[in-house]
């Protein structure tokens, strides 16, 4: 099991190390507090080899939209700092 977290092809599917990392996470976080697994054996498998299993059977990913929304949060804030120095750098 952990080997497949050592494959590139995980990596890949998710789109980085640190995207792989926020989506196990995640997920981990959703089984402990009671949701299903969203593969079919998952008799004597750990909760990380059930969701090794649903990254790489496509049911589950990262939801690009709320990590490209943060990107975009992020460097609106830092444009409007940038904003508010030059403005008390001209006054």
């Amino acid at each position: 099991m952990l080997e497949e977290l050592k494959s590139e092809q995980i990596v890949r599917k998710v789109g980085g190390r640190f995207k792989l990392a926020a989506l196990i996470q995640k997920r981990m976080l959703e089984l402990m507090q009671g949701s299903r697994p969203l593969i079919e054996d998952t008799e004597g498998k750990t909760m990380m080899e059930i969701v090794v299993q649903e990254i790489l059977q496509d049911k589950i990913a990262v939801d690009e939209a709320t990590y490209e929304r943060k990107v975009r949060a992020e460097a609106e804030a830092r444009a409007d700092e940038a904003e508010r120095a030059f403005e008390k750098r001209t006054l």
